[in-house]
């Protein structure tokens, strides 16, 4: 008659694998709602100066096309 042995790691596969998810989960979360704080919190000057780069970078694409 054999006994059924069960290595520790083999044991701990759940654990280890719901500890894997929830670090991934963490980096994620931390990534998003620091995007998010920092989006809100935005400079309105940085903001404008960023849209009149925009327009004049647009308006010498259209230059160039024509």
């Amino acid at each position: 008659m054999r006994r059924k042995t069960f290595t520790p790691v083999g044991a701990l596969h759940p654990v280890l694998f719901f500890a894997g998810v929830y670090a991934v989960a963490l980096f994620f979360s931390i990534f998003i709602c620091s995007t998010i704080f920092y989006s809100c919190n935005a400079n309105s000057s940085y903001v404008k100066a960023e849209k009149k780069a925009e327009t004049k970078t647009e308006a010498t694409a259209v230059a160039v096309i024509r």
